[in-house]
């Protein structure tokens, strides 16, 4: 039974979140911040760990920063916040992805599986997995570890921008529907709003005109969808 343990202050995400989790099989630990959390994470590790921010005592990011000192405990954030300062920093220290509060509790379970699932294939070593990586012109992504380099420069992103972007490079120059998108990233019980993935294609340019100015390859076709347009 893997085990998943939560970081929070409020208490009813703590209950909700602890109860879908073990309908789900997984045992559940639980932590009101993340001082009260750090050493029993590092002295006992679990699975993985979701955790918010905005916490008292030690916020999520500290919390985060302790952890990467002597573990890679898979992270994902919890957050109300709408910053983006604070997921590239979080992205950068490690952590695996970004749900933003309010949440649907599907969808955490969803990051959570592909989580796990993505580290059991590292611990594996697997070297014959199909598909395992994707060029398209300066773009690199490894599907395996779901990392992701732009002219040799790595681009960290969200699991969910991850998907998004392998289901648009695998096909260049194919038109994707949000309908077609919304498949690829989340489970298909998970209805999320049309504007959700318009959002998620947005912080994808976004953090690719960073690494790169001149990165125009996400196109959009107004009414229609995306594609992705090799360099």
């Amino acid at each position: 039974m893997e085990t998943i343990a939560l970081v929070d202050d409020d208490r009813s995400i703590i209950t909700s979140v602890s109860i879908t989790l073990k309908e789900e099989g997984y045992a559940v630990r639980a932590y009101n911040d993340g001082q009260s959390a750090l050493a029993d994470l590092l002295a006992n590790p679990p699975d993985l760990v979701v955790s918010d921010i905005k916490m008292p005592r030690m916020d999520g990011m500290e919390l985060l920063r302790r952890l990467r000192e002597k573990s890679d405990l898979p992270v994902i954030f919890l957050t109300s916040k709408d910053d983006e300062i604070d997921e590239l920093l979080g992205l950068r220290l490690g952590a695996e992805d970004f749900i933003r509060k309010p949440f649907s509790q599907r969808l955490l379970v969803e990051r959570i599986k592909v989580v796990l699932r993505r580290r059991r294939l590292a611990a594996s070593g697997s070297e014959n997995a199909p598909d395992k990586s994707i060029r398209r012109g300066s773009l690199t992504m490894d599907t395996e570890r779901h990392s992701c380099a732009w002219k040799g420069q790595e681009v960290a992103l969200t699991v969910t921008e991850f998907l998004l972007l392998q289901a648009l490079a695998r096909n260049p120059g194919h038109v994707k529907n949000r309908d077609a998108l919304m498949n690829a990233a989340y489970d298909e019980q998970i209805y999320v709003d049309e504007r959700t993935i318009d959002s998620h294609i947005k912080r994808l340019r976004k953090k690719f005109k960073d690494a790169d100015a001149e990165f125009n390859c996400i196109e959009t076709l107004y009414g229609v969808g995306y594609r992705y347009n090799e360099d």
